[in-house]
This record gives structure tokens, sequence and C-alpha cells, in this order.
């Protein structure tokens, strides 16, 4: 039920996400740099939790859609610094708005003390799972 669930809020994401101009796999990209931070692409893939490979596809893909730009490091040569656009930013709050609508959807008829006990029961689950 659990996987069920979260294909279920991803898929609704996903198309929320696509009315803003963003897609949930630039999320992390897009959270990591809204404050105006500059990162590289190896932070990007820790933070996003992928292999640099993905990341690189990825970054290229906003590079060419407009969303990002990449400056030489100063520090080191051989890396860049990636920033989001202006065009980047402005889709930041239709997105944040986005996302607000699938939560608002999933989590009607439910009671605060509903929710709450919900996120004690996912938490518990995930904690099992790291355990391991």
């Amino acid at each position: 039920m659990i996987a069920h669930l979260g294909r279920l809020l991803t898929r609704a994401s996903d198309h929320e996400l696509r009315k803003a101009g963003i897609t949930a796999s630039q999320l992390p990209v897009l959270v990591a740099l809204k404050d105006g931070e500059r990162r590289t692409q190896s932070d990007l893939a820790r933070i996003a939790g992928v292999e640099q490979p993905s990341m690189a596809q990825l970054l290229g893909r906003m590079e060419r859609e407009g969303l990002v730009r990449r400056e030489p490091s100063i520090d080191d040569r051989r890396s860049s610094l990636i920033s989001l656009t202006d065009a980047a930013l402005q889709r930041l709050a239709p997105g944040r708005d986005a996302l607000r609508a699938v939560d608002t959807k999933a989590r009607s008829g439910f009671t605060e003390a509903d929710l709450r006990l919900f996120h004690s029961f996912i938490a518990r689950m995930a904690n099992n799972i790291a355990a391991d």
C-alpha cells in the first residue's frame, strides 16, 4: 500500500509540477539553489542522492531549458558552479503551490490527530527500514 501511495503521489505531483514548468527530478536542484546558492555538480549529486552521470544529464537538460547556468569555479578550474537563472526562480512559487495542492488533496478528510498518527507510523516504518 505504501509503494502504491508513493506512486500515486509521484504521479499527481509530476502532473501538477508540469503545469509550473518543473519536473520532480529538478526539485532537489531547485531547492538546493533557491536562495542564490552556487554549488558544484558533485554537491548537487550528493544532495539529490544520485550518481554524477545522472546529475550531469539533468543539469544539461536544465541548462538547455534556461533554468541553470554554469560559471567557472575560482577554486577549482576543473569544475563549474551551478546557479539558478531568473526563469527558474520564477517557477519556484508556482512549483510550491503545485505541491501544496497535491498535499491538500491527499490530506483531505483527515483530522490533525489522524495526520499526526499517520506521520508517526510512517516515521517508525522508515526507521525500521533504515536500521538495516
